[in-house]
C-alpha cells in the first residue's frame, strides 16, 4: 500500500485542472517507495514497563516529527526523544493504560502509523479454546477455572485400538506440589494387552532449575530407549508456562510380550540427581482360536521391509520365542504386587551355559534375538578359570554420551606388570589430552576425553598373555528444534526458503513434504543447504503443486509449516488518471503495478501508440509513464496501458482546454472562468494525503482581488447551492453557515497563489479537516464574482474492531468481525483476513479475492497449534491499517465414535458393556466416555452415569427386568462430545440360563505331581449363569483342614494348598451346579519326595581287585518309581568318596580296579524324580584288596656330568649399516653352567652405556646399537666365561652415512629398522 506522502494523481475539478485518482481498488501489501529504511512495530507491553520504538531512515538528517492521536509529541518526563544517525527512537517511560492507543511517526511525506497496547503486569495471556464438555464427577478443580495449555492435555490424551495410560491414576498437579526429589509426578506401572498401546508420563517441577533437565528412560539395567526410537517407541517432552512443569512421556506402540519387564526413569539436573522404576506387563490376547505353531517362529520384519529394531541392528527378523513360550497355556493376568519375582541377570546365566543351552535359555527368558544374543556373547569371553594378571577386568559394556568422557579401569595382580590399550585391535598411543592413562598402585586407568561416534570401538587391556574385552557405545543425544519453520504464502514462479535451525552442528535431518521424504531430483527441484545449525530448504520456482505442509524431522522432534502458492495476479498500485491541459503544455499519464518485469502497450483510442519526439514510453521498475509534450487539440483521446500476459485494462481520457480571449473594452468587471453553468457548485474528490491543487482562470480590468475562504458549516452537507442571481436568503438548503475561515497564506501546507490571470489554491498532503465548502471571490471597482467549490476527502477506511472467533473444529472455525467505524468517505468493497502462529510473526493472508460478508470460514489450520486473527477493511483508495489481533484460539475437533461396542453380560437388573477407544482422538486429548440407554421404539436418551468414566467397559445397573434397550456410548474430549456408536439390536435385561460346565486345562487332565513343602495352585475356569455353585471333595468326602482352602469367582474357582504334603495325595472331584444340572471333573494329585535309603548293604565276596556288592530295595519310594542307585567308595586313608556308578537300576552289583593294598567303604543312594536319598547305606568295615609276594629293587643309575665350557655355536659376521638406523649384532652361544655376557667395543665394556642394549633368550644374544653414527663404527667382541672356561667372537661394523633410503640385508642374524 502506498504511503501516506505517496502521490497517485492529482486531484483536480473537472475541466480546470487534474482530477482524484480513482485507480485501483485496493493495492496489496508489498515494499512501496518511503523515507524510512525500518519501521516501527506495534507492540504490547506490560502496566508500568517502559515501551520503546525505533525506526530508521534512509539518509542522516531527515527531521522526524512523532505524533499521538494527531498531535506532536516532545521530550518530556514522560516522553524521550533520541537520534543518533538515521536511527530515531521514541521511549515511553512507565506505560499506563491511558498511554494505549495510536501513535505515528512522520519524516517528509512519508508518515507511519502503529499501536501501543498495555496489558496487566501479573495476568496470564487467556487462551481462546471451544467451551468444553461437562468435566466428570470426580475431577478437581474450580468451576470456572481457565482451561490448562495443551501440554497439560497430552497426559491424558488416549492412544489408538487397545491402547491404556499408565499415568492416568496418578496425581494430575494444576501447580506442582513440594516434591520429593525432581518429580512431582512418577511414572506408574501399566498393563497392556498384545497388539495395544500405553503411554508413562513423568513430571518434574521446573520452578527452581535454569535449564530443562536431562531425562532418560532405561529398560533393565542398561538399556537406553533413546537409541530405540522407531515405529514402537517414541519419547516426547513438553513445558507447561503456566504450572512450570516439565511432561516427559514415554509412548509404546504395538505392544509385543517381550515388552514385558522392569523400565527406569532418571532425570538429572546440575546438581541434582532421581529416579524412578516402573513395571510394564503385556498380557497375550485372550481368545479361543487355535494356536498357530508355525506363525510363532516366523521372523517378524517392519512394515515396508524395513530394518528392525535390535540391539544387532542386522537386516533380519526376529525369532518371536516368547509368543509362542505364552500361546502355549492359557495364562490368567496375575497382580504384579503379588509376585515379585527376583531379577536375574540373563548374560551371566548365558556365559556360565553351554552353548547347546543358549536355545533353551532364550525360550525360557523370552529373548527373541537370538542373532544380537550371540553377536554379543561372542564379544564376552567366560572365564573358565580365575584370571592370573587381573584382580577386576572391564565391565562387558560402557556407554557414554557424546561430548563427554569415560574412564575404563582395571586391577592387575601384578603392581609393576605392563599394560597395553588397544583399540579394535590397534594400539593405542598417548596424543594430546585425548587418551590418558593413569597408574595408581595396581590400578590402571584409561580416560578418552570427548567421547565422538568414532570411538564407539571395542577396548582390549593385556597384561602379557592375557587381555581383558569390552565395548563401549557411544550415544548421540537427540537433535532438538531451536526455531521452527515459518508458514510461508508466494506466488507461482516465486522463490521459496524454509529455515529451521537444530540443537547441533551438522545433525542430519530428513525434509518431508505431506508425510514423504524430499530428495535431490535430477531437475534439482529441491534444494537443501546446511550452514552450521541452521538447515534450509529452497524451492526455486514455486509451483500449484507444491502446496502442502513441509516437515523437517530430526532425532528429538519435528517442525512443521504450510506453503500455500497462489495464481500469479497483476495488482495494480496506482492507476492512470484523467487528464485536462491546455496548449502546449505537458500531459503525463502514469501507473504503477505489482511486477516490474511486467511490459505493456500503450492505446490510443484502442490503437497501440508509436512513440516519436514529441510521445514518449518509458518503464522504470514498477512504473510505466507516457509523456506527450506540447499538447494540441488531436492529442484529446482514450489512452489505454495493457499489460502483457494479463487480462486487464487501464484507461483514462485526455481532455483539451482551450482559453478564448475575446476584445473587452477597459474597466472589465472581474469573472472567474470556470465550466460550471449555472454556477451549480461542483464537488472535488481528492485522496487523503495526496496533493489538491485548485487552478482557477480569472479576468477583469483592473486586476481584480482574490479572496478564498473556507466555510465553517453545520448539518447535512448537500452539494446544492443557490444560483449567482438569486438572492441569499432566497435559498431553502438544509445548511446552515456559521462563519468562514479566510485563507490568504502564500506558503505552508494550505496556500494561496495569484497571477494575473489565474489564482491557485494548494493544500499539501490532504487530510479530513480540509473537507468543505471553498469560496472564490474576485472583486475590483467594476464589481466581483463568486464561486463556492465543494471538496471531499476520501481515505482508507479505520481498521476494524478485533474478530471474534466462534464454531472452532478440527481444522477451521469461523471468524466474525464488524464494519469499521469511518469508511474514509467511500463504500467498503470487502474484507482482506489473515491468521498467523501465536509464536510467529508472520501473518498469511487467507483470501486474495475481497470477502463481502462480515464471516468468513477459515479452513487448512493444524489442530492443536494455536492461531491468532486479524481483517483489513478495503474501499476505492486503499486497504486499512489492520485491525487487532483476535484472542488466541486452538483447532480442536471431538474424537470419532468408539468402535467395537458390545454386549459382554446381562443379568435381570444389569447389563455389562465394552468397547475399545476412538481412532481418531485429535490433540484435543480424551476426557471420558458417556454412556446412555433409551428404551426401544423411544426418543429420550437416559444417561447410565453421572459424568464420564475413563474406562473403556460399564455395568449398568438398576435396569428394569425384561425391559428392550438400546445403549449408545460418546467419546468427550475439550472440543465436546463426539458421534455416538449404538448398539445394533435391542438388549433384553433378562438373565439367559446357561447350563454349568467346567473348562478343564489340558495340563490339569493328567497326574499332577508336586514335590513336597511346594504351594500347590489348580485353577479351573468354568461356565454357567447364573452363577453356579462349586463343591471340591477328596476321595468322596468333603475337604476338611485349614491347609487346603478354596477360592471361587463368577468364572473360576482355585485349590490352593500353601504347602504340599504326602498326605494331600488323593483323588479330588470339583462339582459345578445350576439348579438340578451339574459336571463334574476328576484330578489327580501326586505329592512326591525323596526316597529313604537302601536296606541291608553288604559285601558278597571279594577277589583279585574286584568286590562284590548286594543290597535290599528302600523302605520307603517317595510316592513315585524309583530311577535307580548310585554307588561310591572311598580309599581308608583318604575318605574322599568317588562315584562309580549311577542310575544303576539292579541291587546287586561288582565294583572294580580297586588299587592293591588299600581298603575301601562302599556306601549306596536311592534316587527318584525328586532328587537323591538323604542318607546312603555303608558298609561298616572296610574290605581290603590284598598285596602280592613281590618285592620290587629299583635300578642303578650312573651320574652324569653335564658341565661344558662356553662354545659360540654362531659367530658374530662384519657388517656395514646406515647411520641413524637402529642395528643389532647377533651371535649364539653355548656352556653349562649358564655363563656370563660381556660386550666389549674396541676393547671398552659397553655395559654401562645406555646406547646399547644386550638381550639373552635360549643362548641366543643380541646386541642393539641404538641409531649408530660413524663414530660407532669398530671391532665389537662378545665374551662369555663359566666355571669351565671362556670364548669369545669378534666383527667389525661400519657404518655409512645416509644418502638414501631402501637399501636391503639378507643376514638372517641382523637386522635395521628405520625409527
Amino acid at each position: 500500500m502506498p504511503e501516506p506522502g505517496k502521490k497517485p494523481g492529482e486531484g483536480k475539478p473537472k475541466g480546470w485542472g487534474a482530477r482524484s485518482n480513482q485507480g485501483p481498488l485496493y493495492p496489496p501489501p508489498g515494499p512501496a517507495v518511503s523515507a524510512f529504511s525500518k519501521k516501527p512495530r506495534s507492540v504490547e507491553v506490560a502496566a508500568g514497563s517502559p515501551a520503546v520504538f525505533e525506526v530508521e531512515t534512509e539518509r542522516v538528517g531527515v527531521k522526524v516529527r512523532w505524533q499521538r492521536g494527531g498531535s506532536d509529541i516532545g521530550a518530556s518526563s514522560k516522553y524521550g526523544l533520541a537520534t543518533e544517525g538515521t536511527r530515531h527512537t521514541l521511549t515511553v517511560r512507565e506505560v499506563g493504560p491511558a498511554d494505549q492507543g495510536s501513535y505515528a511517526v512522520i519524516a517528509g511525506s512519508s508518515k507511519v502509523k502503529f499501536d501501543l497496547k498495555v496489558t496487566e503486569a501479573e495476568k496470564a495471556e487467556p487462551v481462546l479454546a471451544p467451551a468444553p464438555a461437562p468435566a466428570p464427577a470426580e475431577a478437581t478443580g474450580t468451576p470456572g477455572e481457565t482451561l490448562a495449555p495443551a501440554a497439560e492435555l497430552g497426559e491424558s490424551a488416549p492412544s489408538p485400538e487397545g491402547s491404556s495410560s499408565a499415568a492416568r491414576n496418578g496425581p494430575t498437579p494444576g501447580a506442582p506440589d513440594d516434591p520429593i526429589g525432581l518429580f512431582v509426578m512418577r511414572p506408574q506401572d501399566g498393563e497392556v494387552t498384545v497388539g495395544g498401546s500405553i503411554t508413562f508420563s513423568a513430571r518434574v517441577a521446573g520452578a527452581s532449575l535454569l535449564k530443562p533437565p536431562v531425562v532418560k528412560w532405561f529398560k533393565g539395567k542398561w538399556v537406553d530407549l533413546s537409541s530405540k526410537v522407531g515405529q514402537h517407541l517414541q519419547l516426547h517432552d513438553s513445558y507447561d508456562r503456566a504450572s512450570k512443569v516439565y511432561l516427559f512421556e514415554l509412548h509404546i506402540t504395538d505392544a509385543q510380550p517381550a515388552f514385558t519387564g522392569g523400565y527406569r526413569c532418571e532425570v538429572s539436573t546440575k546438581d541434582k540427581f532421581d529416579c524412578s522404576n516402573f513395571n510394564l506387563t503385556v498380557h497375550e490376547a485372550v481368545g479361543t482360536g487355535d494356536v498357530d505353531l508355525l506363525s510363532s517362529f516366523r521372523r517378524t520384519s517392519l512394515a515396508g521391509g524395513g530394518r528392525r529394531i535390535s540391539d544387532s541392528h542386522e537386516d533380519a527378523g526376529i525369532l518371536d520365542f516368547s509368543s509362542l513360550l505364552k500361546k502355549s497355556s492359557f495364562r490368567p493376568p496375575r497382580d504384579s504386587k503379588l509376585e515379585a519375582p527376583a531379577e536375574e541377570d540373563v548374560w551371566e546365566i548365558l556365559r556360565q551355559a553351554p552353548p547347546s543351552e543358549y536355545e533353551r535359555i532364550a525360550f525360557q527368558y523370552g529373548v527373541t534375538d537370538l542373532r544380537g544374543m550371540l553377536k554379543r556373547l561372542k564379544g564376552m569371553r567366560r572365564d573358565e578359570k580365575k584370571s592370573t594378571a587381573f584382580q577386576k577386568k572391564l565391565e562387558p559394556a560402557y556407554q557414554v554420551s557424546k561430548g563427554h568422557k569415560i574412564r575404563l579401569t582395571v586391577e592387575l595382580a601384578d603392581p609393576d606388570a605392563e599394560v597395553k590399550w588397544l583399540k579394535n585391535g590397534q594400539e593405542i598411543q598417548m596424543s594430546g589430552s585425548k587418551y590418558i592413562f593413569e597408574s595408581i598402585g595396581a590400578k590402571r586407568t584409561l580416560t578418552i576425553s570427548q567421547c565422538s561416534l568414532a570411538d564407539d570401538a571395542a577396548y582390549q587391556c593385556v597384561v602379557g598373555g592375557e587381555k581383558c574385552s569390552t565395548e563401549l557405545f557411544v550415544k548421540e543425544p537427540p537433535v532438538l528444534i531451536t526455531r521452527p519453520l515459518e508458514d510461508q504464502l508466494v506466488m507461482v514462479g516465486q522463490r521459496v526458503e524454509f529455515e529451521c535451525e537444530v540443537s547441533e552442528e551438522g545433525a542430519q535431518v530428513k525434509w518431508l513434504k505431506d508425510g514423504v521424504e524430499l530428495t535431490r531430483e535430477e531437475t534439482f527441484k529441491y534444494r537443501f543447504k546446511k550452514d552450521g545449525r541452521r538447515h534450509r530448504l529452497i524451492i526455486n520456482e514455486a509451483t500449484l503443486e507444491d502446496t502442502g505442509h513441509y516437515a523437517l524431522r530430526t532425532s528429538g522432534g519435528q517442525a512443521l509449516a504450510e506453503l500455500i502458492v497462489q495464481e500469479k495476479k497483476l495488482e495494480v498500485y496506482q492507476s492512470i488518471a484523467d487528464l485536462t491541459v491546455g496548449a502546449k503544455d505537458q500531459a503525463v499519464f502514469k501507473c504503477e503495478v505489482s511486477d516490474e518485469n511486467v511490459r505493456g502497450v500503450w492505446l490510443k483510442n484502442g490503437k497501440e501508440l508509436v512513440p516519436d519526439s514529441r510521445i514518449k514510453v518509458s518503464h522504470i521498475g514498477r512504473v510505466h509513464k507516457l509523456t506527450i509534450d506540447d499538447v494540441t487539440p488531436a492529442d484529446e483521446a482514450d489512452y489505454s496501458f495493457v499489460p502483457e500476459g494479463f487480462a486487464c485494462n487501464l484507461s483514462a481520457k485526455l481532455h483539451f482546454m482551450e482559453v478564448k480571449i475575446d476584445f473587452v473594452p477597459r474597466q472589465e468587471p472581474p469573472k472567474i472562468h470556470l465550466d460550471c453553468p449555472g454556477r451549480i457548485p461542483d464537488t472535488i474528490v481528492v485522496v487523503a494525503g495526496n496533493k489538491l491543487r485548485l487552478d482557477v482562470p480569472i479576468s477583469g480590468d483592473p486586476a481584480p482581488t482574490v479572496i478564498w475562504q473556507k466555510a465553517i458549516t453545520q448539518g447535512n452537507k448537500s452539494p446544492a447551492r443557490p444560483a449567482p442571481d438569486a438572492p441569499e436568503d432566497a435559498g431553502d438548503s438544509d445548511e446552515w453557515v456559521f462563519d468562514k475561515k479566510l485563507l490568504c497564506e502564500t506558503e505552508g501546507r494550505v496556500r494561496v497563489e495569484t497571477t494575473k490571470d489565474r489564482s491557485i489554491f494548494t493544500v499539501e498532503g490532504a487530510e479530513k479537516e480540509d473537507e468543505g465548502v471553498y469560496t472564490v471571490t474576485v472583486k475590483n471597482p467594476v464589481g466581483e464574482d463568486r464561486v463556492n467549490l465543494t471538496v471531499k476527502v476520501i481515505d482508507v477506511p479505520d481498521a476494524p474492531a478485533a474478530p471474534k472467533v466462534s464454531n472452532v473444529g478440527e481444522d477451521s472455525c469461523t471468524v466474525q468481525w464488524e464494519p469499521p467505524a469511518y469508511d474514509g468517505g467511500q463504500p467498503v468493497l470487502g474484507y482482506i483476513l489473515e491468521r498467523k502462529k501465536k509464536k510467529s510473526y508472520r501473518w498469511m493472508r487467507l483470501n486474495f479475492d475481497l470477502i463481502q460478508e462480515l464471516s468468513h470460514e477459515a479452513r487448512r489450520m493444524i489442530e492443536g497449534v494455536v492461531y491468532e486473527m486479524r481483517v483489513y477493511a478495503v474501499n476505492a483508495i486503499g486497504m486499512s491499517r489492520p485491525s487487532p489481533a483476535s484472542q488466541p484460539f486452538m483447532p480442536i475437533g471431538p474424537p470419532s465414535e468408539p468402535t467395537h461396542l458390545a454386549v459382554e453380560d446381562v443379568s435381570d437388573t444389569t447389563v455389562s458393556l465394552k468397547w475399545r477407544p476412538p481412532e481418531r482422538v485429535g490433540a484435543g486429548g480424551l476426557d471420558g466416555y458417556s454412556v446412555e440407554y433409551c428404551p426401544e421404539g423411544g426418543s429420550e436418551w437416559v444417561a447410565a452415569l453421572r459424568g464420564l468414566t475413563e474406562h473403556t467397559s460399564i455395568l449398568v445397573k438398576a435396569l428394569p427386568t425384561g425391559a428392550r434397550l438400546l445403549f449408545r456410548v460418546r467419546a468427550h474430549n475439550m472440543a465436546g462430545p463426539g458421534a455416538p456408536v449404538t448398539t445394533t439390536e435391542p438388549v433384553t435385561v433378562q438373565e439367559i440360563l446357561q447350563r454349568p460346565r467346567l473348562q478343564l486345562p489340558r495340563h490339569l487332565r493328567q497326574t499332577i505331581q508336586k514335590k513336597v513343602r511346594e504351594p500347590v495352585n489348580l485353577l479351573i475356569p468354568f461356565q454357567g449363569k447364573p452363577r453356579p455353585q462349586v463343591t471340591w471333595t477328596k476321595e468322596g468326602q468333603p475337604l476338611a483342614g485349614e491347609e487346603v482352602s478354596v477360592r471361587n469367582s463368577p468364572t473360576d474357582t482355585i485349590l490352593f494348598i500353601r504347602a504340599a504334603r504326602r498326605a494331600h495325595s488323593g483323588t479330588y472331584q470339583v462339582t459345578v451346579r445350576i439348579e438340578n444340572m451339574e459336571d463334574k471333573a476328576t484330578l489327580v494329585l501326586q505329592v512326591v519326595d525323596k526316597p529313604s535309603p537302601p536296606q541291608d548293604l553288604r559285601v558278597t565276596e571279594a577277589w583279585g581287585l574286584n568286590v562284590a556288592l548286594e543290597w535290599k530295595p528302600p523302605q520307603d519310594d517317595g510316592n513315585t518309581e524309583l530311577w535307580g542307585y548310585t554307588v561310591q567308595k572311598a580309599d581308608k586313608k583318604t575318605m574322599e568318596w568317588f562315584t562309580v556308578l549311577e542310575h544303576y537300576r539292579r541291587t546287586h552289583c561288582v565294583v572294580p580296579e580297586l588299587i592293591i593294598g588299600n581298603g575301601y567303604y562302599f556306601r549306596v543312594f536311592s534316587q527318584n524324580m525328586v532328587g537323591s536319598s538323604d542318607t546312603a547305606a555303608t558298609t561298616k568295615e572296610p574290605v581290603f584288596i590284598p598285596r602280592p609276594g613281590i618285592t620290587y629293587e629299583p635300578p642303578n643309575y650312573k651320574a652324569l656330568d653335564f658341565s661344558e665350557a662356553p662354545s659360540f655355536t654362531q659367530p658374530l659376521v662384519n657388517r656395514s649399516v646406515i647411520a641413524g638406523y637402529t642395528t643389532m649384532l647377533c651371535c649364539a652361544v653355548r656352556g653349562s653352567p649358564k655363563p656370563k655376557i660381556s660386550w666389549f667395543k674396541n676393547g671398552l665394556d659397553l655395559g654401562q652405556d645406555a646406547r646399547f642394549r644386550m638381550f639373552s633368550k635360549q643362548g641366543v644374544l643380541t646386541l642393539e646399537i641404538r641409531k649408530p653414527c660413524p663414530f660407532d663404527g669398530g671391532i665389537y667382541v662378545c665374551r662369555a666365561t663359566n666355571l669351565q672356561g671362556e670364548a669369545q667372537c669378534e666383527c667389525r661394523l661400519e657404518v655409512r652415512a645416509s644418502r638414501r633410503l631402501g637399501g636391503h640385508n639378507d643376514m638372517a642374524s641382523s637386522s635395521a629398522v628405520p625409527q
